[in-house]
């Protein structure tokens, strides 16, 4: 089963909506059925490259409001995160251009770490504070997934892997994606934004059916009391 994931490293929902997907992948029975693929969409591509605003700056700049209204508008952002177990330290966020962090995710594509990648990235940046257009934390990162650091700083020195984001946005134009997280199940359905848990179970059993899948039966409990070939025992 294919699931295509628009998303930014610096969306807190976007991190949010990766955490249901993967509890929902579990509780609905697909373990090592689904391909995810993660796809670019920059949702500030004109941040600044240095001396970045905070977070809360942004917020405030984007949408005209005091920095004490963007705070108050990650109280629910941070509750809603807190739900699923993850702890948003917004304090500590700065703004970032993602533009170097999607391009060096396209290479770790073809070593299969891309998961990992985005994993690392978004519990840096959200929990830790990370920069995630700085070198230093990219290439901690890229060497925590044992791929080549070398091989990496010549992508972040260059605009290598600039065309497989161009054909994210196209890929993003066409679905008429015009926020995220957002997710492509099969090429047939699609989920807009961070929905709850259910929302992300029913839509996979649909596509399930799509793509000829079936779920795996998730045994719960410690072999409680059973008969087997005439015997039975506690």
């Amino acid at each position: 089963m294919k699931i295509e994931v628009f998303s930014d490293f610096t969306c807190p929902f976007c991190y949010i909506g990766k955490r249901e997907l993967e509890r929902a992948i579990d509780v609905a029975g697909y373990t090592e059925q689904v391909e995810i693929e993660y796809k670019a969409y920059q949702i500030g591509p004109d941040t600044p490259k240095v001396n970045a605003p905070s977070f809360y700056e942004g917020m405030a700049k984007k949408y005209d409001i005091s920095l004490e209204a963007a705070k108050d508008m990650t109280k629910g952002i941070s509750v809603r995160a807190a739900e699923i177990g993850l702890h948003y330290d917004f304090d500590k966020m700065t703004t970032a251009h993602t533009e170097k962090a999607h391009r060096l995710a396209k290479w770790t594509q073809q070593f299969d770490k891309a998961a990992a990648y985005t994993e690392a990235l978004m519990a840096g940046y959200f929990t830790a504070g990370e920069d995630v257009n700085e070198d230093a934390f990219l290439l901690k990162v890229i060497a925590q997934l044992d791929l080549d650091i070398e091989e990496a700083k010549v992508i972040l020195a260059t605009n290598d892997f600039s065309e497989a984001l161009d054909r994210d946005r196209y890929d993003a134009q066409q679905l008429g994606v015009q926020s995220v997280p957002f997710f492509v199940f099969e090429n047939r359905y699609g989920i807009k934004g961070a929905e709850p848990n259910e929302v992300f179970v029913r839509t996979l059993h649909q596509a399930a059916a799509l793509a000829g899948n079936q779920p795996t039966i998730k045994l719960v409990g410690n072999d409680g009391a059973a008969c087997n070939d005439g015997v039975c025992k506690l």
